[in-house]
């Protein structure tokens, strides 16, 4: 196992680009979802731990940089699916969640399924279910202007000089500039005590019900197997490795059953942390980057009550931005996956479906917002939707 360099420099930075921005997109849809302190503790820590878990054992066993993590997607539907359904209902539609996910891998039919939902569908999807969160980027300068004015400066300014982003990615580099800007306000201090804790994931006892399971098992396993599996198969095959799509399937749903138990968002694969993981280095070692960020990963899991405290304890304008930022690049891709080349029309009904929240049958709009973009791609982008089938 080669550590130089490159191997821990990007197993390092991939941690830490997982735990800013993406750990302030889970904050902000535990807030939405109104969780308690113990059932966010618990979310954060199976979100963390689990993932760790399978990328140690994955990437050693095929000597592939395969990470896999918790659901960005899958913690957006949640926390609004949350404002409606008890927590232990969400729960049961994870664990259905990965029951299927486990048998479109066991038996292979995963990306012949998702055939039928267009890929530029699934992203308009994301678009709209992440463009709230974005929008929080603008909200809080209203809020806390100071703070949000210095990080997006810092932001910038690691995007556009090469210097300061490759030591501070611009997420990283937002995060500091917004904690120093906190610390010299006056009177500056944190709005809640910390939880000094090893975090200890709590079982819970899941809920079957047919309007959690049709509002959430769709989205939750498209978003999975046509978002983020998909980014992050592509990103190693353009590094030259064959992944194992089948067993990073299944090992995705057998995940998101253990973590659906514990209160966390389904697994997947990832596809910046996969991107950043390949950024330089030798093919062959990239794998020890892997292993080097499940490491640091699982030990942000064991604090996940102190990491998960003091987010809650930051100025809710902090987080907001943080989450906001961390969203711009993934805003990007969805909407321009979504609305370019094929499924136009179809992208743009999902698009507004799923933006409008409208809850039908006690089912929510990203459930509605899929069905019926691929019907309306099916029926009025006919060549759209045939020469997709073919290329499945």
């Amino acid at each position: 196992m080669r550590l130089d360099q490159h191997t821990v420099g990007n197993g390092v930075v991939g941690f830490l680009f997982a735990t800013t921005g993406p750990m302030a997109i889970l904050l902000a849809a535990a807030a939405r979802g109104r969780l308690s302190d113990a059932e966010l503790f618990s979310w954060v820590a199976a979100s963390y731990g689990i993932g760790a878990i399978i990328t140690f054992g994955f990437s050693v066993a095929w000597r592939q940089p395969l990470v896999l993590a918790w659901s960005i997607p899958g913690a957006v539907i949640a926390g609004a699916a949350l404002e409606r359904l008890p927590f232990e209902e969400v729960i049961g539609a994870y664990i259905v969640t990965g029951v299927v996910m486990a048998v479109l891998g066991v038996s292979g039919l995963a990306q012949r399924l998702m055939a039928y939902v267009p890929a530029p569908v699934i992203m308009a999807m994301v678009a709209a279910m992440f463009f709230p969160i974005g929008v929080g980027l603008v909200h809080a300068f209203s809020d806390r202007f100071v703070i949000a004015a210095a990080m997006v400066l810092a932001y910038v300014l690691a995007s556009i000089v090469p210097a300061v982003g490759r030591y501070a990615p611009p997420v990283v580099a937002a995060l500091i500039a917004g904690a120093l800007a906190i610390a010299l306000e006056p009177g500056a201090a944190l709005q809640r005590p910390l939880t000094w804790s090893i975090a200890l994931p709590n079982v819970y006892a899941p809920s079957f019900t047919v309007r959690a399971i049709a509002e959430l098992v769709l989205p939750l396993t498209a978003s999975v197997i046509g978002i983020q599996n998909s980014q992050g198969i592509a990103y190693l095959r353009s590094a030259g490795y064959h992944p194992p799509e089948r067993a990073i399937t299944t090992a995705c749903g057998l995940g998101s059953i253990v973590s659906g138990l514990l209160g966390a968002v389904p697994v997947c694969l990832t596809g910046p942390v996969t991107g950043i993981i390949n950024l330089s280095g030798a093919t062959a070692h990239r794998w020890v980057s892997a292993v080097v960020f499940a490491v640091l990963a699982f030990l942000f899991a064991l604090f996940a009550a102190t990491v998960s405290s003091l987010g809650l304890a930051l100025p809710g304008a902090f987080i907001a931005a943080l989450g906001g930022l961390a969203m711009l690049g993934v805003l990007q891709q969805a909407f321009t996956q979504g609305f370019q080349g094929r499924h136009t029309l179809g992208a743009t009904v999902t698009f507004i479906v799923t933006a409008s929240q409208l809850t039908i049958f006690n089912v929510s709009a990203a459930f509605w917002g899929l069905v019926l973009g691929s019907l309306v791609s099916a029926v009025l982008e006919r060549a759209d939707y045939r020469a997709g089938l073919a290329t499945r």
